[in-house]
């Protein structure tokens, strides 16, 4: 039995390293885990009281697949948005319980900490941003894995990638509805 189309939003922390993989048509796909784990403070013990632990598996398909890995590590807090499907399953004389989110936005949780944005540059297969819009491009160059917080664009930068297209509000960055139906099978 499958229940499927509630819209959810969760926070939590990734359980595992994210793994990517293929689906038969070729679209990335990347899958992980994240532990959520309500609590609120006590007034009366003066303690922090935390609440069962709820896991879920989430799937993300195309570009937020491949967003998804190279920004993502176990252990980050995280947002996730997506519809929810709960599967009852039975293996070996158990039953159980499985939750799943296929993912429509992932994001770091900024209350726990801070995170640094690199835009991908628009249909170039997601990894390389544009030399000419003075975005960061490696390690050490002021990207996340460099350790270091990139500036703010300035006005230039935000009008050049404008004019190479990396900017359109109207653009629907997934468009992956058709590729998310029936393609969990990884090659």
């Amino acid at each position: 039995m499958t229940i499927r189309n509630d819209t959810v939003v969760i926070a939590g922390n990734i359980g595992n390293d994210p793994s990517r993989g293929v689906t038969r048509t070729g679209k990335p796909v990347i899958n992980f885990r994240v532990a959520s784990t309500p609590g609120y403070f006590d007034q009366r013990t003066g303690a922090w009281v935390e609440g069962d632990t709820s896991w879920y598996a989430v799937s993300a398909f195309g570009n937020i697949a491949d967003h998804a890995k190279a920004s993502l590590r176990c252990g980050d807090p995280v947002i996730v948005v997506g519809r929810m499907k709960v599967r009852e399953w039975e293996a070996n004389g158990r039953k159980g319980v499985d939750v799943e989110i296929d993912a429509d936005a992932i994001g770091h949780d900024l209350n726990k900490g801070t995170s640094a944005f690199a835009r991908r540059a628009k249909g170039g297969g997601g990894e390389q941003s544009s030399p000419a819009a003075g975005a960061p491009q490696e390690a050490g160059s002021g990207t996340p894995e460099g350790g270091e917080m990139p500036d703010e664009p300035s006005a230039a930068e935000r009008e050049a990638w404008d004019s190479e297209g990396m900017i359109d509000p109207g653009a629907d960055p997934t468009s992956a509805e058709a590729d998310r139906e029936g393609e969990l099978a990884y090659t």
